[in-house]
């Protein structure tokens, strides 16, 4: 099982502060390569899956923002009609909840990246793989960048 780390960054909901996240991100080389914001009425949670998580990491703490980093599992799928289903349906057949899930950008044609986060990485990674589902190392999301 390869977790990947995900960037999780607390955000006031004030004019620029997303702005200005993704400007100390890109001025330290770091490439967003997935993003998903939850927001609340005073703050957003802006979870991020990027080239080099030590780097974005720093780059924000030094900037004074409050940010933390998750395993998650990436796992890739085909781009069809029901490849999405037949994954969530591994999961559930095995009794592992999701906490959250979203899209990646994926750099072949035909094929789709999605973030999951569960309880145990290491149950949910091997049920997938057995199904047959590709999970998507840390190495290659920083060569995919």
């Amino acid at each position: 099982m390869t977790p990947v780390k995900q960037i999780s960054v607390f955000v006031e909901n004030k004019h620029g502060k997303l702005s200005s996240i993704a400007r100390h991100l890109a001025d330290n080389g770091v490439s967003i390569r997935a993003l998903c914001m939850a927001d609340t009425t005073d703050f957003g949670i802006f979870r991020l899956i990027v080239s080099d998580y030590e780097a974005a990491e720093k780059a924000l703490k030094a900037a004074g923002v409050t940010c933390s980093v998750t395993e998650v599992l990436v796992v890739e799928i085909e781009d069809t009609p029901g490849a999405f289903a037949d994954a969530m349906s591994l999961l559930a057949d095995n009794s592992i909840s999701l906490e959250y899930v979203y899209a990646f950008l994926t750099p072949e044609v035909g094929k789709a990246y999605i973030i999951i986060r569960v309880e145990d990485n290491a149950a949910a990674a091997k049920v997938l793989s057995d199904g047959g589902i590709k999970i998507v190392s840390q190495d290659e999301i920083k060569a995919n960048a």
